[in-house]
């Protein structure tokens, strides 16, 4: 895995997409990720490889690897915790009493709050994930620049 993961960065930065390419890639695989659509996020990467032209191909699948599963009940939690607060009606806190008596209808209650909150925490993970790429592949780009700048000067 750390393999895979290192060779796609490795790929990334010798593909000459610009920064904000890249950034809306990242931005767009980390929406994705956060949704809890479990099972479909394959699919809903590759839809937007061919929706998205402008975004980086190999960000956007960069950007799902966010959803790992030591995060993913992190992710789950702060999703329902924001769902919950917007919907605003009388939903279970998720705490070890209400697993003790957990049934299929109950948890099929949560799922509502649970999407409206993965939006939300999607589209704030988005923002910040396009923002600290654009930044940080705008500056190694401009980093190896300048090194090819002196090289050539020398």
């Amino acid at each position: 895995m750390k393999f895979k993961l290192r060779r796609a960065l490795v790929q990334l930065f010798r593909q000459n997409s610009a920064p904000h390419q890249i950034a809306l890639g990242a931005g767009i695989g980390a929406f994705i990720c956060i949704l809890p659509l479990y099972g479909l996020h394959t699919v809903l990467m590759i839809l937007a490889m061919f929706l998205v032209r402008s975004a980086n191909r190999v960000a956007i699948f960069l950007g799902t690897n966010i959803s790992l599963p030591p995060t993913i009940p992190l992710i789950t939690w702060g999703a329902y915790v924001i769902g919950r607060a917007l919907v605003g009606k009388d939903l279970p806190v998720l705490n070890r009493e209400f697993f003790k008596s957990i049934t299929l209808e109950k948890l099929a209650g949560l799922y509502w709050p649970l999407f409206l909150g993965s939006v939300i925490l999607g589209l704030v993970c988005a923002l910040v994930t396009f923002s600290f790429t654009y930044f940080a592949v705008k500056w190694i780009k401009q980093k190896r620049s300048d090194a090819a700048g002196k090289q050539n000067n020398l």
